[in-house]
């Protein structure tokens, strides 16, 4: 009489029961989603009063875009486009990373917990979603012990890279789809996976789309290296199936293409739209020296050296640590034989020479070693992005690898095995994060947070604030708008967008130049009063109408702030007054919105 097998080929006795099988994954999740809440613990605290003091400007962007989600569900707004901001301009959303599957999901906490809970609730599920989905892809289809699983999903979610984003980037902590994007491409190989698999990839890359478009890149732009590199390793065994593998593509790619194609069409071409970024693609390049340094947020992190080696504290991409690269080359050594590993070891490694830019930086100084990125760095599409965060492929990669590893241990010695673990430790233990830090944020005043500025401020019009929201300068400005709900109307912000349409399409993260935001945000950065001019006074008249201003509020405690006020005073004509806790000059009557 033969044996009753379980779905794994043992004895069905043996097989553990349910609940068993799932306490590693219940252990696995809660340890991931503690480690996220310590990260983020300081602006738990107190998410509408706290914001993140490495990154304020996107900490205030990203609540802009969870904001923008709430108005979708609750408003009927449109959702690849908003005209509450930069009016009479309004903001491309798709061409912004608003994060349209996270927001529009989000919107009843933003609605009724706020947009400051929306932002740090994703920015912890970012960490620990990420962490977990690759635990469970490896846990389930590529290494057979939980605890080499629970490791590599560790690394992969909570890097340097990965902490050093969680300032205020929910959309690169948030690559949970990422992992089930790479399986479902790897099972296009099977046979009878075409259509089906094809259909699942297609849906996940739409999902992704609508979370972050970059991360998309790099994951095509990885699987694409990985496929070469397998297909040059072994391609007497692709050669059986590799029409089939290119068939699922086809039909992922068609069913990514239905729902996609206006949207992507309105972020390339609509209103708002534009090309390239506002700097040189190979500005923002991986340090050599970074892959053996530790980041500010490490528990070894030393401030001074990661600032010298890095692009800013949310773009620290490498940090690795010398014994993790050492651990790295002993991990390649265990799964040598295992052509998959190779594959993505060497796909790892294209991703971290793309990252250099194009030209090699040693110690924040410029070589003039060229590199290969430099043959491609104005193509299409690659100049739209940052080209350290390839590097965050390579962080990947090595999550991965380290599982691999990990789940080789048990067959070696003891002594080995021992050596292994102490490794690993000791590798781990230095980068593992420490909370973010964070800055008390000046409370709403009473004429945002008992809503006063309805008495002054119809739809139709704009409430502005000085110093006047853009990139680095009116956050304040920025946090009262998304704070409030987008429930009121104001011009300019931080975006991205054409830099001075139609003569100038390039991307920006300020809008069009205006004479009046001009004056004002040199007289706020360098404290000198202004000679206003007849002209001057013309220009605000005619700039606060293109604006549809109702009212113009100095924000209390900005720098310069008498300064500020005495400017004006002289370019308005007339004094401001006081009203909840602000200073406003009502502009209605010397202005006309125009249309």
């Amino acid at each position: 009489m033969e044996e009753d097998l379980d779905e794994r080929g043992l004895p069905a006795a043996a097989a553990p029961p349910p609940a068993r099988r799932r306490r590693p994954d219940l252990w696995a999740l809660t340890s991931y989603l503690t480690l996220g809440v310590l990260v983020l613990i300081q602006l738990w605290i107190d998410p509408a009063g706290r914001v993140l003091s490495h990154n304020d400007d996107d900490h205030g962007f990203f609540a802009f875009a969870m904001a923008h989600g709430e108005r979708v569900l609750f408003h009927g707004a449109n959702p690849l486009f908003s005209d509450r901001m930069n009016v009479p301009g309004g903001v491309n959303m798709m061409a912004n990373t608003s994060e349209l599957a996270l927001s529009v999901p989000m919107a009843p906490v933003t609605h009724w917990l706020g947009v400051g809970v929306t932002v740090v609730l994703l920015l912890t599920l970012g960490l620990a979603g990420t962490a977990f989905a690759w635990y469970w892809v490896l846990s389930r289809h590529l290494v057979e012990s939980r605890r080499a699983a629970w490791i590599g999903g560790l690394w992969c979610g909570f890097a340097p890279t990965m902490v050093s984003h969680a300032n205020g980037h929910i959309n690169f902590v948030s690559q949970f789809v990422v992992p089930f994007i790479v399986w479902q491409v790897l099972r296009l190989r099977e046979p009878g996976r075409a259509v089906r698999g094809g259909v699942v990839l297609g849906l996940l890359i739409v999902l992704q789309v609508f979370i972050n478009e970059e991360v998309l890149l790099f994951t095509a732009l990885t699987l694409g290296a990985f496929v070469i590199a397998y297909a040059a390793l072994a391609w007497s065994e692709v050669r059986g199936y590799w029409r089939r593998f290119l068939a699922g593509l086809g039909v992922a790619g068609i069913t990514a293409l239905v729902p996609l194609a206006y949207p992507l069409w309105f972020q390339f071409t609509g209103p708002q739209s534009y090309s390239g970024q506002p700097f040189e693609p190979g500005k923002f390049v991986t340090d050599l020296l970074s892959l053996g340094a530790y980041a500010r947020q490490s528990l070894a992190g030393n401030a001074a050296i990661a600032r010298e080696l890095s692009v800013s504290p949310t773009e620290e991409n490498t940090f690795y640590g010398v014994p993790l690269l050492v651990l790295l080359v002993v991990s390649l050594v265990l799964v040598w034989r295992n052509l998959a590993a190779r594959a993505a070891a060497i796909a790892g490694l294209v991703l971290l020479i793309m990252s250099m830019g194009p030209e090699l930086r040693v110690g924040g100084y410029d070589t003039g070693i060229p590199l290969p990125f430099a043959l491609i760095a104005h193509v299409p599409v690659i100049d739209l992005v940052s080209v350290t965060r390839f590097a965050m492929v390579t962080t990947t990669i090595i999550g991965l690898l380290l599982a691999l590893a990990a789940d080789r241990v048990p067959a070696l010695t003891r002594r080995r095995q021992t050596a292994f673990w102490v490794g690993l430790a000791v590798a781990i233990v230095p980068v593992l994060p420490k909370p973010l830090p964070v800055v008390a944020a000046d409370p709403l005043p009473p004429f945002i947070a008992q809503q006063m500025w309805r008495d002054y401020v119809s739809d139709e019009r704009t409430l502005v604030t000085v110093p006047l929201p853009e990139v680095t300068t009116g956050r304040a400005g920025m946090r009262w708008f998304a704070l409030s709900g987008l429930d009121y109307r104001v011009p300019r912000g931080y975006f991205m967008g054409p830099a001075d349409p139609p003569l100038n399409n390039t991307g920006s993260w300020n809008a069009a130049p205006r004479r009046t935001s001009d004056l004002l945000r040199i007289a706020g950065a360098y404290g000198r009063m202004p000679v206003v001019t007849v002209a001057d006074r013309m220009a605000a008249k005619n700039d606060l109408s293109y604006w549809r201003a109702a009212v113009v509020v100095l924000v209390p405690g900005t720098p310069h702030h008498d300064l500020l006020e005495k400017t004006l005073t002289d370019l308005l004509g007339k004094a401001p007054q006081q009203v909840g806790g602000v200073q406003l000059w009502d502009v209605r009557d010397i202005v006309r919105p125009s249309g």
